[in-house]
């Protein structure tokens, strides 16, 4: 029998209630052919749109929750801030309300649009208020960073709510990367290391032990990155605050998935962030996830699979159980 994983941190959904989309502003939905246009972008991945396929491959696979997040091209980030509200209540329901009704399977992760320091923090007020104290986010696709200090109110309410907030990358700006599929390939990657190098640096993380810090595959290449970044604390590079707790230290506070295709690589992270800090998450639908968890990871070190998926998620659903 396949092992049971407790928890997927990284699952997408696209909320489809057609009424509702057909007054939001630069989207679009063909029923006939289940395709959603998204500012001229068609996002044609069919799973997105069917919540029972979700359910469907969590039976096979054992899988017996899903924090379910929108997909990138969903974020949006070049909204103006009114069509942005309107754009982000309606993701945000649209996730909650599937999650309702396939309550013994999902819960949402109310997306927090960081392209408006502003709304972002109006987003998390709504839903901390609702008592709810999960999220997600991007962690890159607009020109601000995430030590600027236009967050710090956001920190600060997520914080004091002990959030978890889970970051996944979006669109890379780099132009270099339009080939061969490197947008995803290297720019993902790369983002996320970059987020989480400006948590570190900005003293985000430090500031604000509260907040469970979470990022997709891996954390991207930060892992391979973490003696360097280290090295600069301790050379005293320019621009890097001396003082506090060194980067190495700051990474034992931040939860990565374990989406890393190699196994070698899933020890490093291990080794960066703590074994207690990888889980389980499988980028469901998109073909480079975990789609076939237990086939993909059979190679990975027996106790390393049951760290991973149940005895690390069953600890992070106790820690945030709301």
């Amino acid at each position: 029998m396949t092992e049971r994983i407790s928890l997927d941190v990284h699952a997408h959904l696209a909320p489809i209630f057609p009424d509702e989309l057909a007054r939001i502003k630069g989207v679009s939905w063909n029923a006939a052919d289940k395709v959603l246009t998204v500012d001229g972008h068609d996002v044609g991945m069919k799973p997105l749109f069917d919540p029972p396929a979700l359910v469907s491959w969590m039976d096979r696979n054992r899988v017996e929750r899903a924090w379910i997040s929108i997909p990138p091209p969903l974020y949006r980030p070049e909204l103006p801030n009114e069509d942005a509200k309107d754009w982000i209540f309606y993701v945000n329901s649209g996730l909650q309300r599937i999650a309702e009704r396939y309550a013994g399977h999902f819960s949402p992760l109310p997306h927090l649009p960081l392209q408006s320091p502003a709304l972002a923090l109006e987003v998390a007020q709504y839903w901390l208020g609702k008592d709810h104290q999960r999220f997600g986010a991007p962690s890159g696709g607009s020109d601000l960073v995430l030590s600027d200090p236009a967050y710090a109110p956001l920190w600060q309410a997520l914080d004091a709510a002990k959030a978890f907030v889970f970051f996944h990358p979006g669109e890379c700006a780099d132009g270099r990367l339009k080939s061969f599929y490197l947008s995803n390939l290297v720019g993902n990657p790369y983002e996320s290391a970059v987020a989480i190098s400006h948590l570190v640096f900005g003293g985000v993380i430090e500031r604000h032990p509260g907040i469970r810090f979470c990022f997709a595959h891996g954390g991207g290449a930060l892992p391979v990155l973490s003696g360097r970044l280290d090295r600069g604390f301790e050379t005293k590079r320019p621009g890097i605050a001396i003082g506090g707790k060194s980067p190495g230290k700051l990474l034992k506070h931040v939860c990565v998935d374990c989406i890393m295709h190699d196994d070698a690589a899933l020890e490093l992270a291990e080794s960066v962030f703590g074994s207690s800090n990888i889980v389980f998450g499988s980028d469901w639908p998109f073909p480079m996830g975990l789609i076939d968890p237990h086939a993909q990871m059979a190679g990975s070190d027996p106790k390393r699979r049951q760290r991973i998926f149940c005895d690390n998620p069953d600890r992070l659903k106790k820690e945030t159980t709301r």
